[in-house]
């Protein structure tokens, strides 16, 4: 049986994908290291309260700070990252569309539809042509992967698309899922403690009133903490990664009563929405973000 690989898919796929995950990387390397910045700096603060090497530290810091938060608003690698995992994911769902022979490529010789297809997604997505990285020679609309997988009969393509696709979304989701719940908790237990260590030196203040305790340099530490958690939505993508496990495990279920290549279109059809859909909210979310 032929294994889908990202090899396997369209070169604008390979391409918008490695566009959204340089970007994502970029993104959470530029907050991740602002927030570092931001702990140094009421670190050194506090290091030397009274000193000019403390106020120059804390002024760099602060001026370096600012520095990456209008690379992120100018660059935008935010943006680029979601929209280029929704080009990517539009040209997975329309390529198994296309293998399995499901609406709305039926026919028999219907490379054009897709290409047109293919097309208007990049057409769509125009303001992303410039930092995709370019196609090449070995990169093509379709592949002889993906020819195969439209060549064989019908049971064979249910099979495969069940392995390759239903199998493969549900593991993924499945395992993202518990990642997300076990971050969920580390995070937290992270964030109680910090909140404990920051009552008890103030607490503590209260008699040793002439000493200095890092409790700015704790407080910044759980707010850069509450900052993260909310740019990765770990509580939020948890639950909707879950639910879609869930969904995926109907649609499994469903496999049976398909037989018939208008079963198997209506199947894939229906199986694809539902990947689309958690897409798409999932593109929402990082916009209101």
């Amino acid at each position: 049986m032929c294994i889908i690989k990202e090899a396997s898919y369209p070169a604008l796929f390979q391409a918008a994908d490695s566009a959204s995950i340089e970007s994502q990387n970029k993104f959470f390397l530029y907050l991740r290291s602002y927030l570092i910045i931001l702990i140094l700096a009421a670190f050194f603060a506090y290091l030397w309260p009274d000193s000019q090497l403390g106020a120059i530290s804390a002024a760099f810091l602060f001026l370096v700070s600012l520095f990456l938060l209008v690379a992120m608003k100018v660059e935008k690698p935010d943006e680029i990252w979601y929209n280029g995992r929704a080009v990517a994911e539009s040209v997975k769902t329309i390529s198994w569309k296309w293998m399995m022979h499901a609406q709305p490529y039926q026919k028999e010789n219907d490379e054009q539809n897709f290409i047109l297809d293919l097309k208007k997604i990049l057409n769509q997505n125009c303001h992303l042509s410039s930092i995709l990285p370019a196609v090449t020679e070995n990169q093509v609309a379709i592949t002889e992967d993906m020819k195969k997988v439209r060549d064989m009969v019908t049971d064979d393509r249910k099979q495969l698309y069940l392995k390759e696709r239903i199998e493969d979304q549900q593991k993924w989701y499945s395992k993202k899922s518990q990642d997300l719940q076990n971050k969920v908790k580390q995070w937290f237990w992270l964030s109680v403690t910090l909140h404990v260590i920051a009552i008890f030196l103030l607490l503590l203040r209260i008699k040793a009133y002439k000493y200095q305790f890092p409790i700015e340099v704790i407080s910044t530490v759980a707010s850069a903490i509450l900052t993260w958690l909310q740019a990765k939505k770990f509580n939020e993508l948890s639950a909707a990664y879950s639910h879609t496990a869930h969904e995926i495990a109907f649609i499994v279920s469903e496999a049976d009563s398909v037989s018939s290549e208008t079963e198997l279109s209506n199947y894939v059809v229906n199986s694809e929405t539902a990947f689309s859909r958690e897409h798409t909210q999932w593109c929402a979310r990082r916009v209101i973000y």
